[in-house]
């Protein structure tokens, strides 16, 4: 079944890149301005000129004077998967500010070794920590669904990795959630919430769910039951809670290169030892053998792969040029993720046919067209 998926995320019939980083206005939510320059790039900007550091960090210390603890109890949850960035989060929080943090991790759908190594060293390093992992029958089977009918399998990892940590926020009693970065500014988005630390809870559901009703899951055989590991809390548990989202990139420079080498120092991480697929970085999105799939099947909706991803946020922070960037696209942009890919079959119950089904389903033909050699993107940043 072809999709529209113009139509499904409001894309633009024209494909125009950014004219500072490699991003495409395809990207949904993300908007561009009259020099044809893109929010991310905006806000970059804005963050390296006209934000006062000094003053962000006395903004965290209150922050964290008002919510810390005396009595021994949680004061603050951070998202963490043992990965470079919730793990400088927490240390920082901890070891900088005081706070008592708890870790908490969504399993992921298909652990690899190295990430399971990183997520122990993280742990070993000073932390209190918990694990929620769902029932595994239940994951394969919506992860499955998410595949063919939304275009990427990771959407049930990302339901639990948003709503546990409120799960645990108010089974604890704390009410400080502190994530890392805000994605919707800090890779293009919605801008709503740029300009501030927190985010409502509502926006957090409108940004990382798909909006897909109970009754879609129940019609593939998914009860409620199945469903509610992967669920908020009551929204009147949340509230009467005071639970609040705040994101650290608001008070800290966000440099995700910097927090690598941080956590290589204080926390015990170790980069891959080669490059993931997709991308030309050892350091990112290690612990899942089904990453590789999500970032393949957003170049596939979008024509916006993993290094699209990570050449736009490096050119932002001056680690590279757009035309490094531009090059670094050209040889690795939708890579195809072989590495797991039968595994992943094996994960999703499905035929190597069917994977190939599903992917063509998602191709746009404002985004891509056949010639004798396959398919192409029909304007790509290299051509810029």
């Amino acid at each position: 079944m072809k999709r529209n998926l113009r139509e499904m995320y409001k894309l633009p019939e024209e494909i125009k890149y950014c004219k500072k980083c490699t991003v495409s206005n395809q990207r949904p939510r993300i908007t561009f301005d009259e020099h044809g320059v893109c929010s991310a790039c905006n806000y970059a900007e804005y963050k390296r000129t006209k934000i006062n550091w000094d003053d962000r960090e006395k903004e965290l210390i209150e922050l964290c004077n008002k919510y810390r603890k005396t009595n021994g109890e949680y004061d603050v949850i951070v998202p963490c998967s043992g990965g470079k960035d919730g793990s400088f989060v927490a240390h920082q929080l901890k070891y900088k500010y005081g706070m008592n943090p708890l870790a908490v991790t969504w399993a992921p759908l298909k652990a690899t070794e190295i990430g399971r190594r990183n997520l122990d060293a993280f742990i070993a390093s000073g932390f209190n920590h918990v694990l929620g992992t769902p029932n595994p029958k239940v994951t394969r089977r919506l992860t499955h669904l998410a595949f063919k009918h939304l275009g990427d399998p990771f959407q049930p990892f990302i339901y639990g990795q948003t709503n546990y940590p409120m799960h645990m926020a108010v089974k604890h009693n704390v009410q400080l959630i502190m994530y890392g970065e805000n994605g919707e500014v800090e890779y293009g988005g919605d801008m709503k919430n740029a300009f501030r630390p927190t985010r409502d809870i509502v926006d957090h559901d409108r940004h990382y769910f798909s909006g897909l009703p109970p009754e879609f899951w129940a019609e593939h055989g998914v009860s409620l039951a199945d469903l509610h590991p992967f669920g908020a809390p009551p929204h009147d548990q949340i509230m009467s809670n005071g639970t609040q989202i705040h994101f650290f990139g608001y008070y800290k420079f966000w440099d995700p290169q910097e927090n690598f080498y941080y956590c290589q120092e204080h926390t015990g991480f170790t980069p891959n030892t080669e490059r993931s697929e997709g991308t030309y970085s050892k350091y990112a999105s290690l612990d899942d053998q089904i990453d590789g799939y999500h970032y393949y099947l957003a170049y596939i909706k979008f024509g916006i792969g993993r290094t699209t991803s990570d050449t736009a946020h490096e050119i932002r922070d001056g680690k590279i040029t757009r035309e490094e960037g531009a090059a670094l696209v050209k040889r690795y942009d939708g890579e195809f993720p072989r590495k797991y890919f039968k595994e992943f079959l094996e994960y999703c119950s499905i035929t190597e046919e069917e994977f190939n089904e599903v992917i063509d389903s998602w191709r746009s033909d404002h985004i891509w067209e056949r010639d004798g050699e396959g398919w192409k993107l029909r304007r790509a940043v290299w051509q810029e």
